[in-house]
C-alpha cells in the first residue's frame, strides 16, 4: 500500500474504483509529467447520494462533503494513470463547479471540501491553485463537480 493510501486509511477513507465515463471521454489523461482528470462527480458506488442545487435542495455543509468525495474520485482517476499515488509531486490546480441556487454565493467554501481533503491526504503536495465556479446545472443534477491537475515524479 502506498504512503498516500496509508494516509487515506488513517483518515478512515479508501480509494474508490474509478468512476466510469458518462459520455465520450476518459476519466484522466497524462501529458508529459501532468495528469489531468475529467470533472468528477460525487459518485458513491455508482450513484449520486444527493442531487439538486446548493443553497436550495442541498446545504452548503453537505455540498462541502460531496466536494471531498469528488476529490477522492479524482485521486482514483489519477492513480489509474500514475499507477501509484506516491508519484504525485504536487496538485497543481483544482477547478470546482457548484450547481447553485440563484442567490448562493458560497462556492469557495463548498470547494474547501476538496481542497481540505487533498491537503489532509497529500500534505504540502496537496496545496494548489483553485477556481470555484457557480453554475446553473451539472450532469445528472449533481450539486458539485471537481477536476484536478497533478504533476508526477519521474519514477
Amino acid at each position: 500500500m502506498s504512503a498516500v493510501e496509508s494516509k487515506l486509511a488513517e483518515l478512515g477513507l479508501s480509494l474508490p474504483e474509478v468512476v466510469p465515463p458518462l459520455a465520450a471521454y476518459q476519466p484522466a489523461v497524462q501529458s508529459g509529467v501532468y495528469v489531468y482528470t475529467s470533472g468528477q462527480l460525487p459518485m458513491v458506488d455508482g450513484k449520486l447520494p444527493v442531487t439538486g442545487k446548493v443553497g436550495a435542495e442541498v446545504t452548503p455543509e453537505a455540498a462541502k462533503e460531496l466536494a471531498a468525495t469528488c476529490a477522492l474520485n479524482a485521486l482514483a482517476a489519477v492513480k489509474s494513470i500514475a499507477g501509484d499515488l506516491d508519484r504525485v509531486a504536487r496538485v497543481v490546480k483544482v477547478v470546482g463547479f457548484v450547481a447553485s441556487a440563484s442567490d448562493f454565493t458560497g462556492q469557495p467554501a463548498v470547494l474547501n471540501g476538496a481542497s481540505e481533503l487533498l491537503g489532509a491526504v497529500l500534505g504540502d503536495k496537496g496545496v494548489h491553485a483553485r477556481s470555484a465556479v457557480g453554475v446553473a446545472v451539472l450532469p445528472l443534477d449533481a450539486p458539485v463537480e471537481v477536476e484536478i491537475q497533478v504533476e508526477l515524479t519521474g519514477a
